[in-house]
């Protein structure tokens, strides 16, 4: 019988319970960071529980980090959760990517750069986006606070199988057209909450031909699809990718053996499948107050068609009919674990070299780890964006939440490279349109979002 990827990867780390109930799943790596782990090391500590393996966690500072002097933590209960995961990794012998260390960054993007993240694994994190890593061929998901102690306690976790869904991605991308518009447009045509239920696995031609950092960004925001994991099959993209990298296997060769083994059979093994023809794909924009209220950038915002479309419009204070083109742009924000890759950094660096961002705007642009920030340096894109008017920041999730000190000001509408833009997601009252890095450096420019593919930048 025909397997996914998902079922191989899946049947492995079985350890007890039945098909279709709860069972308990060993898990390969648990990534932390300051926010959702208190609670789970403060259990551990009641119940007078050490951490199962330690060496199979991992930890870093990301969601409450200022970006600008990382040291000077103005709010008490930030500096108070940061504080308490740099005690808990250290009383618990976990590692931990301190503040200003070299690892430090934003969760889903060190996993990954450190090489942590490695096919065939089961990846948990107390964070939604944890399914970025599934772009390495794993079973990654985001889970709660009592699940972060449970894997903390036991290296296990219980789950129940979810279904299987292959999304075929094919067709060669248009000019100015990115991975980012991918996701758009799958998530604009199939609704929030198609994925609810499966494991998504992304194939084709056009997944192919991805770079890892690519297809990170596919699996990062299979999440906002209603998915709870999204994947892409291993090949020697991710190989070359995992190779040499701080945590990766010593026995590489025999890693890549066993980690051959993680491929879908045939298309019929999924329980369901979508098609998805890229070939004729635009630049996408969000105009609404979730990621599948999003247009191309040349066509109307759609009729008010129920009560969440009405309150959005009234929210972000636009109407049906009008386009992108005409939506004020004052905040510009370049980072978060969907593109605040160096790849995502070149790109905006390509489209804002030798223009100025727009009278009235501000520009944040936040790198997603320290390395990926020296590298840029190295490369001079800082300079690039200080040229332009944009504010070259420390690491951190900065304005993807309103977590820390980069908010964006109520009434005021931000471009931004993130992943959500529910109501009050970037700071109270803010008003966030998503779309790709090349996009949201256009907006900057002009003050107002432009069809890349149709003018120059």
């Amino acid at each position: 019988m025909s397997q996914t990827m998902f079922d191989k990867i899946w049947n492995q780390h079985v350890i007890a319970g039945e098909p279709g109930e709860p069972q308990l799943m060993y898990v390969d790596l648990q990534l932390l960071h300051e926010v959702t782990s208190p609670q789970a090391f403060e259990g551990l500590r009641e119940n007078h529980r050490q951490v199962r393996r330690p060496e199979r966690n991992f930890a870093t500072m990301d969601h409450n980090v200022p970006t600008v002097d990382i040291f000077n933590i103005k709010d008490a209960i930030s500096r108070k959760q940061i504080e308490t995961l740099q005690k808990n990794a250290e009383e618990f012998g976990v590692r931990l990517a301190g503040m200003g260390s070299e690892d430090q960054g934003i969760v889903h993007v060190i996993g990954p750069q450190l090489g942590l993240t490695q096919p065939g694994m089961i990846i948990v994190c107390g964070d939604s986006h944890t399914a970025t890593h599934g772009a390495f061929g794993s079973i990654a998901f985001g889970i709660g606070t009592s699940e972060v102690e449970h894997v903390l306690a036991t290296q296990t976790i219980w789950q129940t199988k979810p279904k299987t869904m292959g999304i075929h991605v094919h067709g060669k991308l248009p000019h100015g057209v990115f991975a980012k518009d991918i996701i758009m447009g799958i998530i604009a045509r199939e609704g929030v909450a198609f994925g609810t239920g499966y494991a998504v696995e992304f194939y084709g031609d056009t997944i192919e031909r991805m770079s890892m950092e690519e297809r990170m960004t596919l699996c990062n925001m299979a999440i906002e699809g209603g998915a709870k994991m999204g994947s892409v099959q291993p090949d020697q993209t991710t190989f070359d990718y995992v190779k040499g990298r701080k945590y990766a296997p010593k026995k590489f060769d025999e890693a890549v053996a066993y980690w051959k083994q993680f491929y879908t059979d045939d298309v019929s093994a999924f329980d369901d499948t979508i098609d998805f023809d890229v070939s004729e794909l635009a630049p996408f924009v969000s105009w609404g107050t979730n990621p599948g209220m999003a247009v191309p950038v040349d066509q109307p915002f759609p009729a008010i068609k129920n009560d969440d479309d009405k309150k959005a419009y009234q929210y972000v204070g636009l109407k049906p009919g009008e386009k992108a083109a005409e939506i004020p742009i004052g905040f510009a924000f370049f980072g978060s674990c969907t593109n605040g890759r160096l790849s995502d950094l070149k790109v905006a660096a390509k489209a804002i070299k030798g223009h100025h961002i727009a009278k009235g705007v501000t520009a944040l642009v936040v790198p997603g780890s320290r390395a990926i920030k020296e590298r840029a340096e190295e490369l001079g894109l800082d300079k690039i964006f200080k040229e332009a008017g944009c504010e070259w920041r420390e690491p951190g999730c900065s304005a993807c939440l309103g977590m820390n000190p980069d908010k964006v000001p109520a009434g005021v509408h931000c471009a931004s490279t993130s992943n959500r833009n529910f109501e009050g997601r970037q700071g109270a009252g803010s008003r966030t349109h998503l779309a790709s890095p090349a996009m949201v450096a256009a907006a900057a420019i002009y003050g107002h979002f432009i069809d890349i593919r149709k003018e120059a930048i």
